[in-house]
Formats: C-alpha cells, sequence, structure tokens
C-alpha cells in the first residue's frame, strides 16, 4: 500500500496541528522520510507532542505567512513531495483577526507555492484547503469542483483565495515537467486527539468528561463530517498520482464521506452518544454568520482517483470516540493506539479494495 513513499523525503507544513499530526504519523508508518514545518501546536494537550515521531533535525517551528521561512526549510530538507496543511483554521477565529487569518491562509500558501516553484527537488505537492471555499447558496446539493468559489465568512473567503492562488501557480508560474500540483478540498474531520476551540468534537468530548451542558450555535447546521485517516488516505493517494507524473491529476478534489448526504451537529452529537454518552444540549446561537448547508460531491475522485474512504461517518464516529475513551481511562501509549487505527483503517481499505477487485 502506498509503495511509493518507501525512503521519500517527504514535507509536511502545518505538522504540529491535528490532522498534521495524523498525516505526519501516517507516512512515517509507510516508510517516508518525514519533515514537519509549522507554528508550536496552539493547544495543550496536543497530539503532535503525543506522538514520538520528531526531533530537532526533522521538525522545523516557523510562521509560513511571513517571508523568508518556507524557503531555507525547502533548501534544508529538499523534499520530494509537499503536503501543505498549515493555516489559520478555525472560522470563528477568522472574525477575530481576520488579518491574521488572511495573512496566515492566503500569504502562507502563497510562500509555500514559491519555494516550490524555486525547488530543484519537489516532484509533486498537494495544498489542502477546505469544503468551505465554495460560494455556499445554502442549497441541498452537493458541491462540484467546477462550482462557483466564495466565502462570506474571512476563514471560508481566505481559503477560496487560496484556491485562485493555487491555481495561477499550477496554470502559469509551475514548470510542470518538474513538479505536479494539486489542492484538496476535504470535508469537516473527526478523530482522535484534537483539542481545539469551537470545534463540535472536543466540544463533545469537554462536555462528557466534565458533565457540563455542550454549547451549540447551529444544531441544525449539515457539514460532510469523516474520519481524519479518510482525508490523509484522499491527500496521499492523491500525491502517488502526481509523483508518477500524471498531469491530468493537476487541479482541485473533493473529498468527502461515501454517503454525501451530509448530517447534522445534533445527529453527531445523538451518534457520538451512542457509542459514549450523550451530553445535555445547551443550544445558544449566533450573532456571526456561519453556513447552514453544505456538501460535497467527491465523485470526480471516486472516479479518477478510485479513492474510497474505508470508514463511513458513523464507522469514524465509533473511532473517534474509542480514541478519547482510551486518552481518558488510560491516557498512556496514544502513538501506539494512534497507529493501530492506522493499521485498522489500512486493513479495512485492502479488504473494500479485494471486495471492489481494484
Amino acid at each position: 500500500m502506498f509503495e511509493y513513499l518507501k525512503g521519500r523525503r517527504v514535507l509536511v507544513t502545518g505538522h504540529t496541528g491535528f490532522c498534521g499530526s495524523w498525516l505526519s504519523l501516517w507516512l512515517k508508518h509507510l516508510g517516508a522520510e518525514v519533515y514537519g514545518l509549522s507554528r508550536e501546536p496552539h493547544t495543550t494537550p496536543n497530539l503532535h507532542s503525543l506522538l514520538d515521531v520528531w526531533n530537532d533535525k526533522n521538525s522545523f517551528i516557523g510562521d509560513i505567512g511571513f517571508s523568508g521561512v518556507v524557503g531555507p526549510v525547502m533548501e534544508n530538507v529538499k523534499p520530494e513531495i509537499v503536503f501543505h496543511l498549515a493555516a489559520q483554521p478555525i472560522v470563528r477565529q477568522s472574525y477575530v483577526d481576520p488579518i491574521e487569518n488572511y495573512r496566515s491562509n492566503v500569504m502562507g500558501t502563497a510562500e509555500v507555492l514559491e519555494a516550490i516553484r524555486q525547488s530543484d527537488s519537489v516532484k509533486a505537492a498537494v495544498m489542502v484547503t477546505t469544503d468551505k471555499v465554495y460560494h455556499n447558496r445554502e442549497w441541498i446539493h452537493p458541491y462540484r469542483e467546477t462550482d462557483r468559489l466564495g466565502g462570506k465568512d474571512p476563514y471560508s473567503a481566505s481559503k477560496a483565495a487560496c484556491e485562485l492562488v493555487i491555481n495561477s501557480y499550477i496554470d502559469t508560474m509551475l514548470d510542470k515537467s518538474k513538479t505536479l500540483c494539486a489542492s484538496a478540498r476535504g470535508g469537516n474531520i473527526i478523530g482522535g486527539g484534537d483539542w481545539s476551540a469551537d470545534r463540535l468534537i472536543p466540544d463533545i468530548v469537554q462536555a462528557v468528561s466534565a458533565d457540563t451542558p455542550l454549547i451549540i450555535r447551529n444544531p441544525a447546521a449539515t457539514r460532510p463530517w469523516q474520519h481524519v485517516l479518510a482525508l490523509c488516505h484522499g491527500y496521499v493517494q492523491l500525491a502517488e498520482t502526481l509523483f508518477k507524473g500524471d498531469a491530468s491529476k493537476s487541479g482541485s478534489w473533493n473529498f468527502g464521506p461515501i454517503d454525501e448526504t451530509a448530517i447534522s451537529t445534533l445527529q453527531i452529537v445523538d451518534a457520538f452518544g451512542k457509542y459514549w454518552k450523550k451530553p445535555k444540549v445547551d443550544i445558544q446561537g449566533s450573532p456571526l454568520h456561519e453556513a447552514q448547508r453544505l456538501a460535497l460531491d467527491s465523485s470526480k475522485a471516486r472516479i479518477d482517483l478510485k479513492w474510497t474512504p474505508a470508514w463511513s461517518t458513523q464507522e469514524g464516529i465509533a473511532k473517534t470516540v474509542e480514541w478519547y475513551k482510551e486518552y481518558h481511562h488510560s491516557g498512556k501509549d496514544m502513538q501506539a493506539f494512534c497507529e493501530k487505527q492506522i493499521i485498522e483503517y489500512q486493513k479495512t481499505l485492502k479488504l473494500n479494495s479485494k471486495i471492489a477487485g481494484t
């Protein structure tokens, strides 16, 4: 599985974050030589600190939004593959400090792309954005890669702007004979090891652990929820096609759950209660704009990349609860537990591939 990664030098920006930590661990498990560039973890506890993946030689701490940070790391590491995940990821935080949000997301992406352009080593680059890059019309139809970009809140607007920057580099700046690049638009992530503020799963875990009410702003809001390993799987599979020189795989890609019908916030809370405990819910609303409906059409990735998540949203919730229960009940070797879930995901993926005959 993903044999192309063995011995490859891979740079992950945002390696101290939730998704970056899972991706980096999986890449190491697959035999890659993994390096990371990011700011310090923004929560305590955090998954990055629980994983024995990093040392002074392969972990670089810096802010990609500033000039002169990415280039020297790229020159030092000389990666063959780049996964760009570093970003300001929280919608509500983008209202608190919109300028920082734009600097981190838009200029940070531009800095990474320019460093890739100047590099002689990078063959493949996957630039991770979000499902919120679309001009949201609050309709029930899943969004396709060809739909209009947009964003009313600062976070969504910054990510749509990232897509324009990425497309500019793909179309006019990068030498396609040397480097292939694509953007990955992933749905809402669930999984163990996330302690970010204003995210549903960490809020549920906190409410269950402390036996306090769960404050919800938009109970009926729907999102394309899926386990973090499903998204990492999509990123790695996309990178493989780019690394092997398939220029047709440049461009943008949606990565959403198997069931493209997005589920609501309250449905996630109910499902969480099925596997652990359902907290009391306190619906308070919010004066800030957040989209009510959002779903992704991932048929392009299903057909052209042969990508299908190994776990459904319900299975992803079960695995997420399993992780947090292990952490709260024992709190011991969470790296081993993460690796156990990675192996389980791979086994399910292989079984599904065998059944499908692919």
